[in-house]
């Protein structure tokens, strides 16, 4: 990928785009948050079986096109493909960065 992303976003779609969950996790907090259209998930343990279920088993990749800083927060744009009815779908992911890692990643269709 081409965008200057943090580290830590970057080591995320990167690792996504392998379908590796262990690369995906890695960048998380112990505490962090994920919210999936709008449902919540808190620590490692929940987000890890959203990303198991949810990415992993339908080979969901997202593939952001589009960055840009709002509020503090990094937000992507960008198409998921998978195995999955209507797929491509464009997803917009909000990251909140704390420590160098992530904080709270939460996603929009």
């Amino acid at each position: 990928m081409s965008m200057n992303l943090p580290k830590p976003i970057a080591d995320y779609v990167e690792a996504n785009a392998r379908l590796n969950i262990d690369g995906m996790m890695k960048p998380f907090l112990a505490d962090a948050v994920f919210i999936d259209n709008g449902k919540r998930y808190q620590g490692l343990a929940e987000i890890r079986k959203l990303l198991e279920e949810e990415a992993i088993a339908v080979e969901a990749i997202f593939t952001p096109d589009t960055v840009r800083e709002e509020d503090g927060d990094v937000v992507l744009e960008g198409p998921v493909y998978g195995d999955f009815p209507g797929s491509p779908i464009r997803f917009t992911y909000r990251v909140t960065l704390a420590n160098d890692a992530i904080k709270t990643l939460q996603t929009t269709v």
